[in-house]
C-alpha cells in the first residue's frame, strides 16, 4: 500500500480537495486497494471540521465529495506513516521540513512538482476569493493528481492493473 497525505494551513479547502480529487482518480484506476491518501493541516485552525461549503460545492460539480472529510493537524508521525506528504504551498513546505524526523527527508515534496508542465509550483489559497479561487484549485490539483498517479506507477511498478 501506497500512502499519500496531502498538507495545506487548514485542512478544509486545497489538501482536502486534493485528498479528494486524488482518491477518485486512484478508484477510477482500479487502485483503491493499493493507494491511500489523507490530508491534514499545518495549523489547528479547524480540527474536526468538514472542508469549507465552497470547497465541497465545486468538488462536488465535478463529480467529487468531500463532504465526509475532517480536518485534521499534521504530525511528525505523519512521516513514519506515509509514504509521500504534498505541500501546497511553500509555506508549508518550510513547516513540514521543520517536523519532519531525521531520515525521512525524501518522504517531502511539493504537491505541484508533479504538473510541471503548467509553470506553477503553489496551490494558491482560495479562501479568501471569491468562486473563481476553487475552480482554479481545482484545475491545479487535478494536474498534479494526475502527474503524482503516474509517478507512483512508475514508482511501483506493480500497481499497474
Amino acid at each position: 500500500m501506497v500512502k499519500v497525505l496531502f498538507v495545506c494551513t487548514g485542512n478544509i479547502c486545497r489538501s482536502p480537495t486534493a485528498e479528494g480529487v486524488f482518491r477518485h482518480l486512484v478508484a477510477q484506476a482500479g487502485l483503491s486497494g493499493r493507494i491511500a491518501a489523507d490530508s491534514a493541516a499545518t495549523h489547528d485552525y479547524h480540527i474536526g471540521a468538514p472542508p469549507d461549503p465552497r470547497t465541497c460545492r465545486a468538488a462536488l460539480e465535478r463529480g467529487v465529495d468531500l463532504r465526509d472529510l475532517r480536518a485534521r493537524q499534521v504530525s511528525a508521525d505523519d512521516f513514519l506513516e506515509f509514504d509521500m506528504v504534498l505541500a501546497m504551498d511553500e509555506g508549508h513546505h518550510r513547516l513540514l521540513s521543520r517536523l519532519c524526523p531525521p531520515g525521512f527527508e525524501n518522504r517531502l515534496a511539493m504537491f505541484m512538482d508533479f504538473a510541471p508542465h503548467l509553470g506553477v509550483s503553489e496551490v494558491p489559497d482560495p479562501y479568501y476569493g471569491g468562486p473563481d479561487g476553487f475552480e482554479t484549485v481545482l484545475d491545479l490539483v487535478e494536474a498534479a493528481s494526475r502527474g503524482l498517479l503516474d509517478h507512483i506507477r512508475r514508482e511501483f511498478e506493480a500497481l499497474t492493473p
